[in-house]
């Protein structure tokens, strides 16, 4: 399962970003070609996360595809599949460039009430009330 390094790729970079606050959601963006899967990054990145800031931490994947150029006819379009031929005359000659980029897009840094053992008022929640 390539997903478990992937995502201890991502944690690294949550972990840089998030400067030791706790983590509620982060969202990445693969190429295609990695062929990433959204159940198994999600079990692959709670898996690596565990007693971190990232636990339990919510992973949103976008997969962007990769473009492929036909040398024949010179169309140029998107796809996912990384054995892609010319969707416009068939031909297998074709140039696929991208779709291998693995980037952290955000993430999102969980509110006080959502950290355990806080017992301080959020700044947007006056009351304290959760």
């Amino acid at each position: 399962m390539h997903e478990v390094g992937l995502a201890e790729a991502i944690l690294d970079a949550v972990e840089k970003r998030a400067a030791g606050r706790p983590v509620a959601r982060a969202k990445v963006r693969a190429g295609a070609l990695l062929r990433v899967l959204e159940p198994s990054m999600d079990q692959a990145f709670h898996l690596v996360s565990e007693g971190t800031v990232a636990e339990g931490a919510a992973i949103d994947l976008v997969v962007t595809p990769a473009k492929i150029l036909c040398r024949a006819c010179g169309h140029e379009d998107g796809t996912v599949d990384p054995l892609a031929v010319c969707p416009a005359c068939g031909g297998a000659d074709v140039d696929v460039s991208g779709g291998d980029e693995l980037v952290l897009e955000s993430i999102e840094i969980a509110e006080a009430r959502d950290v355990p053992g806080n017992t301080r008022p959020d700044r947007g929640d006056p009351a304290g009330s959760a």
